[in-house]
């Protein structure tokens, strides 16, 4: 959960790494550090615990001199952020810099080793542990061949990793091989840049999308070195490997916020447009169906399953749970939604028409990787629902959908969330017309999901009145949202979005749940958000309003247009278009997502950079 960036080229390396980790910053911004390789020969390393401002101001007073470095913005996992913690990290000669994302597992085993020998170390990290050791490999194989400088530093960065337990995406540099950059991953993001007498190291695309969209995304166990003008991929056994390079398919001003004060916001207002490219070429109206390329099955094999599981976590785990009720809704297959992070643990029992869908904005997730792992190795049939082209888990899947969300910055998902429903109900129909759903109600499913983007429109204009509901309760401890049937999932979302980014105390409840035990906690000072559109149990849900009105609850509604009951009962109304049952979701959220937006604005909490999150989770 952290963001690496490497450059060699012409240009000044410190103004790419310091932009480079900007965009990075939603990864990890606990602390931030560069080294460049001077034309001396010699380190110019500057790190700082803080925001990557608090890097710059140093790098504002002692520049960094350069064409060749490597960056790095820290999310904690081994010592507190401090400068000492901050990477890069040196070797006991202090001519090897290291970055490191993941988690060296045997850390505290190899540091013993490398004390014995006479090492001091100057951090709390297991990043440092790995440096030392990939310096004690380099005197070996220096010592052994001291004429093969253009491999000598690859060679010691292969022969460190055999003795790593844990995963790792890295960039290494040496003060005595200013023109080379060595990388290397297992189980954390790493690609490599390729441009013109230039070439980039990076974790996310977003750090070098300024400068290039040709890219190369390492695979586990892979090594790269770099120069200016070329570089070479082998496996960690030294098995040289022929890359494929990749054209990242959004640009550069996706990754900027245009008119708005955060990421966030802009991606809010995004979704319009992120639900249209979702399905945009996905509908045949003639067949009354979905098409969905890319899942790698024949309609036969697609008839035959008989069960389906949808893994992941976070913000896509609810997401999973609204493709729960569509699949069994619209299809009538058995669904369940399990927690990535449970399902690799648990031996639990599925059989062999069992389709698994592994949802996951990034494709990195640790968990949700692992459990995907473990799915295929038991043999099941395991597909991707991701946004990331050429991510780890959009590569190592049998078959999948990429959802065409764009960028999304923002550590708390949003235009993601959207997009991860539509995909699902189009992945609904397209089963249930396999089944026994009829064309008419596949006509009216689908043309319901084309007018969707306008309704979202018409929710996103109340941005101000739902800032106004916010200001009224920014001050309050703890939310409850209730919700039942498919806008379930959703109370779960809003009161997600709410803790992420506000920082405060919020829980998610079907609502006829309240009465077993969540009322005792409704008192004049606990608002309660209800989803309350006209559905099939609007008539159950207005009764738990009720309940909570008689206990003197602040009440706030989601009811849809025209609803002029709700009034007399809510404190507050925010109101979405009418749309059918199954896809009310898709506009049920978005006024959750604005709430939780105006009132984290309003007690002054950094929306994009929540404290202790990162968007993309790839430690376990």
């Amino acid at each position: 959960m952290c963001g690496i960036i490497g450059y060699i080229g012409k240009k000044p390396a410190q103004n790419v790494i310091l932009e480079g980790l900007r965009r990075l910053e939603y990864r990890g911004y606990d602390s931030a550090g560069l080294c460049i390789i001077n034309s001396k020969g010699a380190f110019e390393l500057r790190k700082k615990s803080g925001r990557i401002n608090d890097l710059a101001a140093v790098l504002a007073k002692q520049p960094a001199k350069g064409d060749t470095g490597i960056g790095h913005t820290r999310w904690a996992t081994h010592g507190p952020p401090t400068d000492a913690n901050a990477h890069p990290h040196l070797d006991q000669s202090r001519k090897i810099a290291l970055v490191h994302n993941g988690v060296i597992e045997n850390h505290q085993l190899l540091k013993e080793r490398l004390l014995a020998k006479g090492h001091q170390f100057t951090s709390q990290t297991d990043t440092e542990v790995l440096a030392h050791l990939v310096g004690e490999y380099y005197e070996k194989v220096h010592a052994n061949n001291p004429n093969a400088n253009g491999t000598t530093l690859t060679e010691a960065v292969r022969l460190a990793l055999k003795d790593v337990v844990g995963t790792y995406g890295i960039a290494v540099v040496h003060a005595d091989h200013p023109g080379q950059i060595v990388g290397a991953r297992r189980g954390s993001p790493l690609l490599l840049g390729v441009g013109r007498d230039e070439n980039f190291l990076a974790s996310d695309v977003s750090a070098i999308i300024a400068h290039t969209r040709r890219v190369v995304y390492l695979n586990d166990f892979e090594i790269v070195t770099l120069s200016r003008d070329d570089f070479q991929v082998s496996t960690i056994e030294a098995a040289a490997v022929s890359p494929q390079i990749s054209e990242v398919e959004f640009a550069a001003e996706e990754a900027e916020r245009g008119k708005f004060p955060h990421f966030m916001l802009k991606e809010i207002f995004e979704q319009p447009q992120a639900v249209q490219n979702a399905i945009r070429g996905r509908i045949s109206h003639e067949e009354a169906t979905a098409r969905i390329g890319g899942l790698n099955l024949a309609p036969g094999e697609l008839r035959s399953v008989d069960r389906v599981i949808y893994i992941a976590c976070g913000s896509a785990l609810h997401a999973g749970m609204v493709g729960e009720y569509l699949m069994e809704d619209l299809a009538r297959v058995p669904t369940e939604c399990d927690y990535a992070s449970e399902f690799r643990y648990r031996n639990a029992p599925v059989e062999k028409h069992t389709l698994v869908f592994a949802i996951s904005q990034s494709g990195e997730t640790i968990d949700t990787l692992a459990a995907v792992r473990e799915s295929r190795r038991k043999g099941h049939k395991t597909l991707g629902i991701v946004n990331v082209v050429g991510s780890t888990i959009a590569r190592e899947v049998d078959g999948g959908t990429y959802m065409h969300a764009g960028l999304e910055i923002g550590v708390a998902a949003t235009k993601t969330f959207t997009s991860q429903i539509t995909t699902m109900t189009l992945l609904a129909v397209l089963m249930g017309r396999m089944r026994h759903l009829a064309s008419t109600r596949g006509t009216e499913i689908l043309r319901g999901l084309e007018e969707i983007p306008a309704k979202m429109e018409r929710v996103l204009k109340q941005s101000d009145a739902i800032a106004a509901i916010a200001k009224k309760y920014c001050d309050a401890n703890s939310f409850l949202f209730l919700a039942r049937q498919i806008n379930f999932p959703i109370a779960l979302e809003g009161a997600l979005k709410l803790k992420e980014i506000s920082y405060i105390h919020a829980e998610g409840y079907p609502a006829a749940e309240m009465k077993h035990g969540p009322i005792a906690l409704v008192d004049p000072r606990t608002p309660s958000v209800f989803l309350c559109p006209k559905n099939s149990v609007y008539e159950k849900v207005m009764a738990n309003i009720e309940e909570v009105k008689a206990r003197k609850g602040p009440v706030i509604v989601v009811a849809t247009e025209g609803d002029e009951n709700i009034q007399k009962r809510a404190d507050d109304v925010i109101y979405i278009p009418d749309t059918l049952e199954c896809l009310q979701p898709l506009l049920t959220v978005l006024p959750l997502q604005l709430l939780a937006y105006h009132i984290a604005v309003l007690r002054g909490c950094d929306v994009d950079k929540p404290r202790n999150l990162a968007k993309s989770v790839t430690v376990e």
